[in-house]
């Protein structure tokens, strides 16, 4: 089935709901508004649907391979990627004095949504190097940047994170990987690292890894680790490439989905003087200088599953379109007719198709409230969308992701039997959605950071404020003349106040008792990311309500309002059942003695 970037829903979602009219008013992005918008995603379509996509099947098919610690990518991939690359697409929003284009986060964020669903496996790799890219801007020197980060926009070189040890999965303070220093200011680096993304491979000539270390005599614990530099290979003071550095790939992992990324176990320091490392920023404040990178990572991996959420979509939509099966029930046809006509599989496909531009709405909103907060000339307008953007980052990733595993369950279940066989390809988008709700932080992790960080910390404060403008919209829908606004206005009230009651429950019990808390947590992001991407659809409706546009026509607007009706009827109406788990099943998730298990 061939992919169709969603164009036209991103550019609405930029126009109504992400104002890329204001944000093309921010300092430097004068050049960055709806008509540029529209030609970058063009073309960024044209690439991901021609080139990238169709590579997909072949990824989970022919996945990378290794033999004696090279790894050889999927046929197509190298060659995929280099137009990938030579288009300018790994240097999109990167700084235009490194290599890079300077757009917004927000068009970056919807590109980004298209390579990841044309084939998530070969996206994976500009992901990681972009976070990359994003901690050296953070903390490196001025010479590191110059030195590295150009040649990750143009494509020569790529970028991988390091943190995930056998010992040190999530508990990054169990890290035991060590950095020596040496006399000329480098580092020996000693230790193994797994989980690493696209670690090794052949589609570039250089992989720049960073690497999460201990100097000897550091604190211990996470205050004690320290970030590094750890090139593939060496290079002369010219730029050129030298010496191959002792970083060696030792395996990949056999995985469910996303085949075709490597994902590689590495050896750092086998030889006795250890890899060379140079220190990024100051000793000790590595994880500091890694969330950066995380951040950003996690922002990308919502709007992964988005993508495969999508992709799904499109897949099961073609299906059903095609397959004949029975009888509609309504007697509309005297025959066997495609199952599109069936109330149950219009069911799954609209609840598809809701999740997915509900969670799209969010991260594209999320990536508008990022530009403003970086680009804004008023510091007081900066901090409060920044600190809107943290609020929504780990629901980006995880509701989105979680979304994503409802979804692609969905695209095979509407394939019936035949969506159980992997030659139908829905599959897997399913095996592929899986890793999405674990890695760069698993939903848990999120919905951790989302109680403590996120609403504890503050009292509740920025919740509460983000709620009075649900609020806002809710009057807008209730004002309005067409009865399915007022009967969204109603949903999205008693989806807020259930958002409330559970902001004011985890800001009592954090402290006091926090296993009911946290044993709450996750389903606190839940109705935390049901309510915000049923925000979002709450301001679609009211804009697609009001008709047709020189952009957006009659039909496009009609359907906008049916998904948008779909959502409130069908989404967000779960979230009071979600605040009830949280506020009345707090003490029974502890319940059960360890030993009864």
């Amino acid at each position: 089935m061939s992919y169709r970037a969603p164009i036209q829903d991103m550019l609405f979602d930029m126009q109504a709901l992400a104002d890329i009219a204001g944000v093309a008013q921010l300092p430097g992005f004068e050049d960055a508004g709806y008509d540029t918008a529209q030609a970058v995603l063009e073309e960024c379509a044209k690439l991901n649907e021609g080139v990238v996509a169709p590579l997909n099947r072949e990824g989970d098919l022919n996945p990378s391979a290794w033999k004696d610690g090279v790894v050889t990518a999927t046929p197509g991939f190298k060659s995929a990627f280099q137009q990938f690359t030579q288009g300018g697409w790994q240097g999109l929003h990167h700084p235009a004095d490194l290599g890079g284009q300077g757009l917004p986060k927000l068009i970056h964020a919807a590109c980004t949504e298209m390579v990841n669903a044309a084939n998530l496996s070969f996206a994976l790799c500009p992901l990681l190097t972009d976070g990359a890219i994003e901690a050296l801007l953070t903390a490196g020197s001025d010479a590191m940047k110059a030195a590295y980060i150009p040649k990750m926009v143009d494509g020569s070189w790529t970028g991988t994170m390091n943190l995930t040890e056998p010992q040190a999965g999530s508990d990054l303070a169990a890290v035991r990987s060590r950095a020596e220093p040496r006399a000329d200011g480098s580092y020996g680096v000693f230790g193994t690292k797994i989980f690493i993304t696209w670690g090794e491979h052949d589609m570039a000539e250089n992989i720049v890894h960073l690497v999460l270390a201990r100097v000897a005599g550091a604190p211990e614990g996470i205050k004690g680790i320290s970030l590094f530099v750890v090139p593939k290979f060496l290079t002369k003071p010219d730029g050129s490439l030298g010496a191959r550095n002792d970083v060696h790939c030792v395996s990949i992992e056999h995985k469910l989905g996303i085949k075709a990324s490597p994902t590689a176990v590495l050896q750092f320091g086998d030889a006795g003087e250890g890899a060379t490392g140079y220190l990024v920023g100051e000793e000790n404040r590595g994880l500091e200088y890694m969330f950066v990178m995380m951040n950003a990572a996690r922002f990308g991996v919502g709007v992964q599953g988005i993508a495969v959420a999508d992709r799904a979509y499109q897949h099961a939509v073609a299906y059903a379109r095609e397959r004949v099966q029975s009888r509609p029930v309504d007697g509309s046809l005297p025959g066997a007719a495609t199952i599109i006509h069936h109330p149950d599989v219009r069911r799954m496909l609209m609840t598809m198709r809701a999740y997915t531009e509900g969670c799209r709405a969010l991260a594209l909103a999320a990536a508008g409230a990022y530009d403003v907060a970086h680009h804004h000339p008023d510091a007081a307008v900066r901090k409060d969308n920044q600190a809107f953007y943290e609020f929504m980052v780990p629901l980006v990733k995880g509701y989105s992701t979680e979304m994503s595993l409802e979804v692609t369950s969905l695209g095979v279940q509407v394939h019936g039997g035949m969506g159980f066989i992997e030659e139908t390809g829905a599959a897997q988008y399913l095996r592929d959605a899986k890793i999405l709700t674990i890695y760069e932080g698993t939903t848990a992790i999120q919905s951790n950071d989302l109680v403590g960080r996120k609403t504890a910390r503050d009292g509740g404060a920025l919740a509460k404020a983000i709620a009075a403008q649900i609020a806002a919209t809710e009057a807008q829908l209730a004002a309005h003349a067409d009865p399915r606004a007022l009967a969204y206005a109603q949903r999205l009230e008693s989806a807020r106040e259930a958002f409330v009651a559970v902001v004011d429950y985890m800001v009592a019990h954090a402290k006091r008792n926090p296993n009911a808390a946290y044993g709450g947590s996750v389903n606190y992001l839940m109705l935390a990311g049901n309510l915000m991407a049923g925000w979002q659809m709450g301001r679609a409706m009211l804009v697609a309500l009001d008709g047709e546009t020189a952009t957006h026509g009659a039909a496009f607007m009609a359907a906008k309002v049916a998904t948008a009706q779909f959502y409130g009827d069908h989404i967000l109406t779960q979230a009071p059942g979600l605040a009830l788990r949280v506020l009345l099943g707090g003490d029974a998730v502890m319940a059960l003695a360890q030993e009864a298990f």
